[in-house]
């Protein structure tokens, strides 16, 4: 297959500076704000865009440099295949986050409940869409975790 070649649109700006010690999902960074940075040439793709009230970040773990098909992930003790876990150890490094939006200025985009490494390269934005992305019953693997044990779990140094 011929390499693949992805690009950031801007930027995530956001109040970690250190991979420790942050939130491991963005639940963790309840209320903490941050801000997208785009490209001006990207501009006009942000149109629009401030009519709903959460987004998709896809963004590449760009502090991340290894790979392993098994890691023990932050919320479990033994080890799991990495497709089925949020690591950043994954073969493409791309991480995904939904957080809520708070406005649109420009080539600015105000965020809420962010969980990212400040200066993560952004790779795109999508819209979460009530009637496309929510779904009825289902099953969460091996995670038997609360709410409440995510958001308030940190990272700690096992994937830098």
């Amino acid at each position: 297959m011929e390499h693949l070649k992805l690009e950031p649109i801007g930027v995530i700006r956001t109040p970690y500076t250190r991979l420790e010690d942050m939130p491991i999902q963005p639940g963790g960074g309840k209320d903490v704000q941050g801000e997208l940075i785009i490209e001006p040439e990207y501009r006009d793709g942000l149109a629009d865009l401030d009519g709903f009230s959460h987004i998709y970040l896809l963004y590449l773990f760009h502090r991340t440099k290894t790979t392993t098909l098994s890691v023990v992930p932050f919320m479990d003790d033994r080890p799991r295949g990495v497709f089925s876990t949020r690591a950043p150890v994954r073969p493409n490094h791309i991480g995904l986050s939904v957080v809520e939006l708070k406005s649109v200025q420009g080539c600015r985009v105000k965020i809420v409940n962010i969980d990212i490494l400040d200066g993560t390269p952004l790779l795109d934005i999508k819209p979460y869409i009530q009637a496309f992305d929510s779904v009825g019953k289902t099953r969460s693997g091996w995670m038997g975790s609360e709410r409440s044990e995510v958001e308030s779990r940190r990272s700690d140094s096992r994937f830098t």
